[in-house]
């Protein structure tokens, strides 16, 4: 059924769509959409800054004597 939708179709759907809910309104639901997809990029972008600050985190454990020793002798090597 939906295969034999052409061009004349398309804009048979587009008038009536206009008619029904006007230009104003159908404006405004595309600024909407707009701001929304706007506000899921910025919200995916702060969780990705989370995520990097989380792993740039470093451990601050106290280590001994004996651990400090070992980890240096393994830069070396």
């Amino acid at each position: 059924m939906l295969n034999n939708i052409g061009v004349p179709g398309l804009l048979l759907i587009a008038v009536v769509v206009l008619v029904l809910f006007g230009r104003g309104k159908i404006s405004q639901l595309m600024g909407d959409v707009g701001k929304g997809i706007t506000s899921f990029k910025r919200g995916m972008a702060e969780g990705a800054d989370e995520d990097k600050k989380i792993e740039e985190a470093k451990d601050v454990t106290p280590r001994t004597e004996a651990e400090q020793e070992a980890e240096v002798q393994k830069d070396r090597a």
